[in-house]
């Protein structure tokens, strides 16, 4: 699939990109952002200066997709199994939201973009919560592209706790059996605000979801890439959106 890829890759231009109003450009777009650690490694630096360069891509990316028009950019900024990693790494990696937003935030608000975060607020230190709450804050009057981190997030955990939610629901007699819905579940889920991702970006060449919104991207096209998240810029996510709209969505039919 890879090797399919870079032989298209060789050919594409950004011409490839339809960008009138009855383009078909996704809605919401969610990266997996992969690979710090082993651009890190190949150039013999500590992983912290891999989290470090893969900061400054995020404003180049949110820029570029608040130009093509998609509405909805989820980054997936820390995991709920990236608490495994050395207590080093941890403590830097939850001092990226204060560093980037300390220095984007005022772009993002002149971008007229919306921060939002979802995930498990327990465990986060005080200046990360602080420096996101202060984010979401300053832009909740923001009408653009809508950035959405997710942080300290995992799928499953977000499954369950939607799951004991409903329990609790139906166990008050608030609701029954017969209330669950595919739609209905999903407004238990953090994303419940949102519409699903159109499409899924991950970097690195890792193919694979990492416990990263498996409901929610039950029907959204794939886009993997050998490019460390480092490296990414705006022409690589360029051309995920110009695959993904030579792609025809099908959700099961014909």
């Amino acid at each position: 699939m890879l090797e399919k890829f870079s032989k298209w890759k060789a050919n594409f231009t950004t011409n490839d990109l339809t960008t009138s109003e009855e383009s078909n450009i996704p809605k919401h777009v969610a990266i997996i952002m992969d690979g710090n650690g082993r651009w890190a490694k190949k150039k013999g630096l500590p992983r912290i200066a891999g989290h470090r360069e893969g900061m400054k891509v995020i404003n180049k990316v949110v820029r570029k997709a608040n130009e093509l028009g998609v509405e909805i950019l989820t980054l997936y900024a820390f995991s709920t199994e990236n608490w495994k990693r050395p207590k080093t790494e941890v403590e830097y990696l939850l001092k990226l939201p204060e560093r980037f937003l300390g220095i984007e935030l005022p772009k993002l608000i002149e971008q007229n973009v919306k921060v939002r975060l979802m995930g498990s607020l327990e465990n986060l230190p005080e200046h990360t919560l602080r420096a996101v709450e202060k984010a979401v804050y300053e832009t909740r009057n923001n009408t653009g592209l809508v950035l959405n981190f997710a942080l300290n997030y995992g799928s499953r955990y977000e499954i369950l706790e939607a799951m004991k939610a409903i329990g609790k629901q139906i166990q008050a007699g608030e609701m029954t059996e017969d209330d669950i819905s595919e739609e209905s579940f999903s407004q238990y889920l953090m994303t419940a605000e949102l519409r699903d991702p159109d499409l899924l970006i991950r970097t690195s060449g890792e193919i694979r979801l990492s416990n990263f919104m498996l409901w929610q991207l039950a029907y959204s096209e794939f886009w993997f890439t050998d490019v460390l998240w480092p490296d990414f810029n705006e022409h690589h996510f360029t051309e995920a959106v110009a695959v993904y709209q030579k792609r025809a969505r099908r959700y099961g039919g014909i």
